[in-house]
């Protein structure tokens, strides 16, 4: 099996290892990974993939609380 190309995102800071890459492999679902911890994966669908970033895009993603439950 290929090792999926990963790309960074253009929000990321400089280069840092602080930021959202992505890769779409051709034969599977979109996969998303924080670069400081690229072992963590996430594979999600196309139609959630496109919700996430249209929240990113708008704004509507708020800040966590800090509380539970």
């Amino acid at each position: 099996m290929a090792q999926p190309r990963w790309q960074k995102s253009s929000y990321g800071e400089g280069g840092a290892d602080t930021c959202v890459e992505i890769a779409a492999p051709t034969t599977s679902r979109p996969h998303l990974r924080e670069s400081a911890t690229p072992e963590t994966v996430i594979a999600t669908t196309p139609a959630a993939l496109h919700a996430f970033l249209a929240g990113v895009k708008g704004g509507t993603l708020g800040r966590a609380s800090g509380r539970t439950g």
